[in-house]
């Protein structure tokens, strides 16, 4: 498991610093990191490898993919964590996906306060949610309830997310 680690997190500490510092994580970086895990597993476990790598990278670009329909997170997301499936596989995927929404969470949440906006976003979220449950209305915001959303780059998230994973559950 050291080595799968080692080579993902090449690309993901690549990846961590073209987001914050261009808000984009390139596509070639992503098809780099896919094709680095489809090589790596291809040779190390062969024919099992490939359908370990496999089942990861349909989890990881499915389930974010599903994040990127509502815009809660951008396509070189989806696509990072394609690579992170064919790496880690579907079981810890799913787990680094987990720990870096719930690392999301908690970086909103400090800027939230930091920037005195909690009450007012908590609201929002509320009436939203109360709109969508008793008068049908949409959840997935348009382009502009999408502009007055809070944002930050997804990979000061998952960069946490994949160090948890490593340190307490890998």
């Amino acid at each position: 498991m050291e080595t799968v680690f080692i080579g993902s997190g090449i690309f993901i500490l690549w990846a961590f610093w073209t987001d914050i510092t261009a808000r984009k994580i390139p596509n070639l970086l992503n098809l780099l990191f896919v094709i680095s895990g489809l090589v790596y597993h291809a040779i190390l476990g062969k024919g099992e490898g490939i359908l370990f790598a496999g089942k990861g990278l349909l989890f990881g670009f499915g389930l974010m993919l599903i994040l990127h329909l509502f815009r809660a997170v951008g396509a070189g997301d989806v696509k990072l964590f394609a690579g992170i499936g064919v790496w880690f596989g579907a079981s810890m995927t799913v787990q680094v996906m987990m720990y870096s929404i719930l690392f999301a969470g908690l970086i909103g949440l400090v800027i939230m306060l930091w920037r005195r906006e909690t009450i007012t976003r908590m609201r929002n979220v509320l009436w939203k949610i109360t709109g969508a449950l008793l008068w049908k209305q949409k959840l997935r915001p348009d382009d502009v309830e999408h502009k007055q959303y809070l944002t930050f780059p997804f990979m000061t998230a998952v960069l946490p997310g994949v160090l948890f994973c490593y340190l307490y559950v890998g």
